[in-house]
């Protein structure tokens, strides 16, 4: 049963929009409304605009918009009753007994628990005889009991089908577990466990829900993959989540420390570093960056000392970047990652090493020097070349003085040599730049001819259409007007005529318009066009003017195409002249 208008109105009314978004974007007022970087994509210059008084929002760079409920279920990743049940919570108001059939809900719930039982299934098995090997093989890496208890590893049995029967046994269908992905199917249709003799991690969201795993192979298994995380499921994205960052998230205010591998999070917890969170199995994301930026003011980038780590870590720091976020990194001497400083030289000492995590800049000019010998004149040229590249890339002058000044005095160069050669690498790279500004420009997520097909062949209607409707969302007081004349099916294009039936429903039952109102018959995308359309400028100061002229062109567009459905040769010469008559008008409007 649908959600009743009142609920959704007092539901709006106490998640006040600003105290909503302002935990996850850091918002500062202009004039009447407020304005931040838009956490749905990358930008540098502030495009994503809330309205208090109307309570949505809308980005101009890439198009998003909607309000409270909108908001959460594209920031959470939720489903529309799901955003509904979180606001409610968070507003201390009772959802209603009516009840809400919501079929994808039921599926999501159905995976969570699922996953609460494979965890509990697999703890238990480590705990037992069965995983015995696999709880020495924790213990030999350092590990305590406790530790175990509180991150709830588990063992994965070496069978083809001891979850699988376990879960059967609780009651979940073949078809829910392959769901969650915790088992796969062979071509003639048999089930089977996916992790099998494997060390197991829970992952675990902000909410305390399990929603994955990521499996270790025991050691001297050559021939199995060291790790095996759980697809993409309706409760689980790799790129979305980051380890521990449920026990990290009360203590990672000031920093967060970001290790390779779930091994590594659970040393330094274990070492009392309970900030410390890792990607899932996969390259460190952008979402993982804005998941980060809602919860600390720093990373600490700790990757493993090898190649690949030191290619992972300029990824990291790119990515950070592009999402305002500062990192310092920590480098470890002599040994490949943190569990194992840690066992060699003890928390004490790392924790002196965290205090000595260089800046971002420090780093690069730092491996500007890799494998250049510097003693040599022609190596120093080298390098002080790459050092002025890494500078060039640096807005802030003050901070560019201060590095220049610090190689001028290493290296007994002249400051104004490197500061010359700095400013000659900027105009090197400045058409570079230029276009990689103009790549940086951002594709909005959606065109208004995605939204609407129908534009492209008919954009005189829709302009009059998206008029009509930006005027009856924000002067509900010309409805009568706009009814009278339009009716029922009064747009010409089948989305315009959706939203259109949408607002007269609400202005029917005695209601401005809303966004919450709109339920759930709108995607994300359609509903950050229509807030775009609430908050478009087109009705102007004339709104009575620009809505009965909008009408006069729908029904002439309408006419016409009434009149061009009809063959040439059944025309007479009334018709014939009266549609010439109006291409030649339409024309002269364009």
């Amino acid at each position: 049963m649908a959600l009743s208008q009142d609920f959704l109105l007092d539901l709006k009314y106490r998640n006040d929009i600003e105290s909503v978004i302002s935990p996850y974007v850091n918002l500062k007022r202009r004039g009447s409304t407020l304005v931040g970087l838009c956490p749905f994509h990358n930008e540098k210059t502030p495009s994503f605009t809330v309205y208090p008084e109307k309570g949505n929002y809308h980005c101009y760079g890439c198009g998003v918009g909607g309000d409270v409920i909108t908001f959460i279920r594209q920031i959470e990743n939720l489903e529309y009753i799901e955003a509904i049940r979180l606001l409610a919570n968070r507003a201390g108001v009772q959802m209603p007994d009516e009840g809400y059939n919501d079929e994808a809900t039921k599926i999501k719930n159905a995976v969570l628990e699922i996953n609460r039982e494979s965890a509990l299934f697999f703890h238990n098995c480590l705990m037992s005889d069965i995983g015995e090997n696999a709880r020495q093989y924790l213990l030999g890496r350092g590990l305590t009991i406790a530790t175990i208890r509180h991150f709830g590893l588990g063992y994965a049995p070496e069978s083809w089908g001891a979850l699988l029967n376990h879960l059967k046994s609780k009651g979940f269908k073949e078809n829910m577990i392959y769901s969650a992905d915790m088992i796969g199917r062979a071509k003639n249709d048999h089930y089977y466990d996916r992790f099998r003799n494997r060390v197991m991690y829970p992952i675990i969201n902000l909410r305390g829900n399990v929603i994955g795993f990521s499996g270790r192979a025991m050691p001297g298994d050559e021939k199995a993959a060291k790790y095996i995380n759980t697809g993409d499921t309706l409760v689980f994205k790799k790129s979305h989540n980051m380890y521990a960052l449920n026990f990290a998230k009360s203590v990672c205010s000031e920093k967060v420390i970001l290790v390779e591998g779930n091994m590594d999070v659970v040393s330094l917890h274990q070492a009392g570093f309970c900030n410390a969170v890792a990607a899932l199995g996969t390259a460190f994301t952008v979402d993982q960056a804005r998941l980060l930026s809602r919860y600390t003011k720093e990373v600490v980038v700790t990757l493993d000392a090898d190649n690949a780590g030191k290619k992972a870590t300029d990824r990291v720091l790119q990515i950070l970047s592009q999402v305002g976020l500062p990192a310092r990194i920590l480098r470890i001497p002599d040994c490949k990652d943190p569990d194992e400083f840690i066992k060699k030289n003890g928390a004490t000492r790392f924790s002196a090493l965290l205090e000595g995590a260089i800046s971002d800049i420090e780093y690069r000019l730092f491996m500007a020097a890799d494998g250049v010998d510097t003693k040599a004149d022609d190596g120093l040229v080298t390098y002080l070349k790459k050092a002025a590249q890494v500078l060039a890339t640096v807005d802030d002058a003050i901070t560019v003085d201060l590095y220049a000044g610090r190689l001028s005095d290493k290296y007994d160069v002249s400051k104004s040599a490197i500061m010359s050669a700095i400013e000659q690498t900027k105009k090197n790279h400045k058409k570079q730049q230029a276009k990689k500004e103009l790549s940086k420009i951002i594709t909005p997520r959606f065109s208004n001819n995605d939204i609407n097909p129908e534009r492209r062949y008919r954009l005189r209607a829709v302009k009059a259409e998206e008029a009509v409707l930006t005027v009856l969302m924000t002067h509900p007081d010309f409805f009568e007007i706009a009814y009278s004349r339009l009716g029922e099916n009064g747009m010409v294009t089948e989305w315009s005529q959706k939203v259109y039936s949408a607002v007269c429903s609400i202005l029917q039952s005695g209601q401005a318009f809303d966004l919450c109102l709109l339920g759930e018959n709108f995607n994300s995308d359609e509903t950050g066009y229509i807030s775009m359309l609430e908050n478009a400028e087109s009705a102007g100061e004339n709104p009575k003017i620009v809505l009965t002229d909008s009408i006069a062109v729908i029904l002439e567009e309408k006419e016409k195409i009434a009149m061009s459905s009809k063959p040439v040769g059944e025309m007479s010469d009334d018709e014939w002249n009266q549609m010439t008559e109006q291409i030649k008008k339409s024309k002269s409007t364009k």
